[in-house]
């Protein structure tokens, strides 16, 4: 007969004589009136029980952990107890309760030693509610570090997965399998020890609150086993590819993760795809001087989860005159250098394929030397980049420069496309269609001259040319459109500004993100003017450096002056931001006229973000129903949409085996429920601002339950893991939570004043 949940000491106690998978320390239970009623008499009983100590006196509550919510470490717990301090501790634990029932219970145990291991454990995703088994654990003997909020390690495992799990972990899956059997399959949440031996210690048990009903183990399988033949498939060597293999990330070279998100509506991610990586990406490359990859698309999907093709990332960083043979080694040495050190995933322009050249490349050159590539290999090599390093930045010729005038060819279009009687559909065509060939695609390649001109500058200081004073004075010197945008917003009235800078909005392919001019009150206090930043002061070189610099620039064999240099590392930080102001206008207005049209024909915005960009090409190359065009693409997108919700993947797949179980990096913030909500951002100093708010606090620690009494928007925490306290919490209350962000996310994203929250694509996006 299947067990029911009852109270934690009620459930240890059903579990202690039917359990296989782990043991139970020994149970006292005393209920809050026999205590009052005698507390002498049941501490003499407690040590006739369980010895001389030290034990464990815990929360047992009739309402803790219940079926609608479990109020997980809303009550004390204090451990290390001995004879002269149990009335004290059960008098604490008590007290926790508050208002205490008379049945209400408090739970005494020994305490567990040689412990090695411990933390929480979930039999299904409280994000995706789909049966993958979660473990969020700390090595060491503190079993509380977890619940605590205070780090540890996740690992992630699907319900049927073919490969098992780490060593270590195999016991405490077996004990979520068990305790699922004896629950008759409702989901669970548990806490453990691991002690010296191997041996499995169960705390606590608990039915896990999910938001929905759980899929089915079958079906997640059925999902996963499509994903891991495709990456089987496209890890295999390629006839018009160099490299043996290849990896999947979310953050190397167009970075999806962070411009659409790692879950992205359909809509967002059709046009990403389309207007950058399915085709835009390569012409850019080979343009200018890389391997042709033209007709790859560099970003696949997983059920709806973008990721870039790293093996064809990297084919796209050799440059084109590079014999053939080489390439190959040079690609699977940037994959070995990846696997080997997988952290650098969001890094490897910088830090592992060479791509350009630099003042200080023959130094960097060496790690190839010692990865056994002939000093024959790394002159090739070094030719190679500086014929197409001096190709781009050529002062006259530079393609950096033939790429800036499309951007003037963009806004003429844009404009004579808007002033003319064109049809709504006609206009969100072309926009997109110019978005590619005078926006993304000479954005591309002055994002290309704009990585260089850092590459070169970083180069700079490595040489000792420029002291780390010099380079932060340069930066300071660039007059970029954001820091345009940000004097603009002191001087301008709102109109002007407005008009000037309308079509921006946090989200560039997020049709549900207002643009500036759709919610201005949003963005900014038109009541308050900020004092306009200093003025941008201009940067110069000395003499003795401009002399050194020509003497490096004519040995290294770069053909531009210094002045030349400097100007195009200017141009290039500068325009490439010009040119994303440029092409999001594009993509803005098409993505309002969109939104019009989907009135129009009876579908809101919310609906509209689950069509595939092809229906509106669709529409206007064809003569159809537009109502039955759109809603067949908005329903395929929302099914698909469903299955994106319920998959969970790493950051960077290395084999098809990752599709199965996988450890979350550390610094990988846990996001809970799939919410998304825009909010200001608060402390904890000002209860009275909270309301509304996304409340940032250092860790998830059960302290702050008192948040939860204020209609907060949002959590953040510096640290904490999937399985901690406040994640529960925000699991069962539906609050939108990035839990774990790290220091460094934490403190960038707490001074800020305004903050979207997307759990669904797993970011956080600063709005002001």
């Amino acid at each position: 007969m299947p067990l029911d949940f009852a109270t934690k000491a009620q459930t240890l106690s059903l579990l202690s004589n039917r359990l296989r998978s782990a043991r139970i320390a020994p149970i006292h239970v005393v209920t809050v009136a026999e205590w009052r009623a005698s507390p002498a008499r049941h501490a003499a009983a407690i040590g006739e029980a369980l010895g001389t100590g030290p034990w464990i006196v815990r929360s047992s509550r009739l309402a803790e952990d219940g079926a609608e919510a479990s109020h997980a470490g809303a009550y004390l717990s204090i451990a290390d107890i001995t004879g002269a301090t149990l009335d004290d501790a059960v008098a604490k634990v008590i007290a926790s309760y508050g208002e205490a029932l008379p049945e209400d219970e408090v739970l005494v145990q020994p305490m567990i030693r040689d412990v090695v291991r411990a933390g929480v454990a979930f039999s299904h995703d409280p994000a995706t509610c789909a049966p993958y088994r979660v473990i969020n654990w700390s090595e060491g003997n503190d079993t509380a570090l977890v619940t605590s909020g205070m780090g540890g390690r996740t690992w992630q495992q699907a319900a049927r997965s073919p490969v098992p799990p780490p060593p270590e972990l195999a016991g405490v899956i077996r004990l979520l399998d068990e305790l699922l059997s004896l629950f008759d399959g409702r989901p669970v949440d548990c806490e453990f020890a691991v002690s010296g031996d191997g041996t499995v210690w169960l705390l606590q048990a608990r039915p896990l609150v999910l938001a929905r009903p759980p899929e089915a183990d079958d079906v997640q399988a059925e999902r996963l086993g499509h994903i891991e033949r495709k990456i089987a498939q496209g890890m295999r060597p390629h006839p018009f590819l160099k490299g043996r293999r290849t990896v999947f990330g979310v953050m190397p070279d167009w970075n999806p993760a962070e411009i659409i998100g790692i879950r992205p509506k359909p809509l967002g991610l059709s046009l990403y795809r389309d207007l950058v990586t399915d085709a835009i990406w390569a012409y850019q490359r080979h343009n200018y001087g890389y391997r042709n990859l033209r007709s790859f698309p560099l970003m696949t999907h997983f059920f709806g989860l973008p990721y870039i093709d790293v093996r064809l990332s990297f084919n796209s960083f050799i440059p084109a005159d590079l014999e053939d043979e080489l390439a190959g080694r040079l690609v699977d040495h940037y994959i070995d250098h990846l696997l080997a050190e997988p952290a650098l995933h969001d890094k490897v322009e910088f830090e592992i394929v060479f791509s350009c050249y630099t003042l200080d490349l023959p130094e960097r050159l060496e790690r190839l030397g010692e990865a056994g590539f002939s000093q024959a290999d790394r002159k090739a090599l070094s030719d190679s980049l500086r014929r197409l390093t001096n190709r781009i930045v050529h002062n006259r010729e530079g393609l950096w420069r033939r790429d800036a005038l499309k951007l003037d060819v963009l806004q003429n279009r844009r404009e004579e496309l808007l002033s003319s009687d064109s049809t709504p559909l006609e206009r969100i065509y072309w926009l997109l269609e110019d978005a590619k060939r005078y926006g993304t695609l000479p954005f591309a390649g002055l994002a290309r001259a704009g990585f260089v001109a850092v590459q070169m500058l970083r180069s700079l200081t490595a040489i000792g040319l420029f002291s780390e004073a010099d380079y932060e004075a340069f930066m300071s010197s660039v007059s970029t459109v954001s820091g345009q945008l940000v004097r603009d917003r002191a001087m301008l009235d709102r109109t002007t500004f407005l008009a000037r800078y309308g079509h921006l909005r946090p989200g560039t392919y997020d049709i549900l993100s207002p643009r500036y001019d759709e919610a201005p009150d949003l963005y900014f206090d038109w009541e308050q003017r900020q004092p306009a930043p200093p003025a941008v002061q201009p940067f110069s070189l000395t003499l003795p450096q401009l002399r050194e610099l020509a003497r490096v620039l004519a040995v290294h064999g770069l053909e531009v002056d210094p002045v030349e240099l400097l100007d195009f590392v200017q141009s290039g930080i500068e325009l490439r931001e010009l040119a994303k102001f440029h092409f999001t206008r594009n993509l803005s207005d098409a993505m309002a006229l969109i939104a019009e049209c989907g009135e129009q024909w009876g579908f809101s915005r919310e609906e509209l973000v689950y069509c595939d960009i092809s229906a509106f090409r669709e529409l206007y190359v064809g003569a159809g129903s537009p109502k039955e065009i759109l809603r067949a693409s908005i329903e395929q997108g929302q099914a698909r949409y469903r299955d994106t919700l319920a998959v969970s993947l790493p950051p960077l797949i290395r084999s098809p085996d990752d599709i199965w179980g996988f450890e979350w990096p550390e610094t990988e913030p846990n996001f809970i429920t799939q919410k998304e909500v825009v909010a200001p951002v608060r402390g904890t100093a000002q209860p009275d601002q909270l309301a509304g708010a996304i409340v940032f606090i250092p860790n998830a620690d059960p302290g702050f339950d008192w948040l939860f009494a204020h209609p907060i928007a949002g959590l953040v925490t510096a640290w904490g893991g999937v399985n901690s306290h406040m994640a529960i919490r925000a699991g069962e209350l539906g609050l939108p939570a990035a839990i774990g962000v790290g220091e460094v996310k934490y403190r960038a994203w707490s001074a800020a004043r305004r903050l979207r929250l997307d759990c669904a694509g797993r970011r956080v996006d600063v709005l002001s």
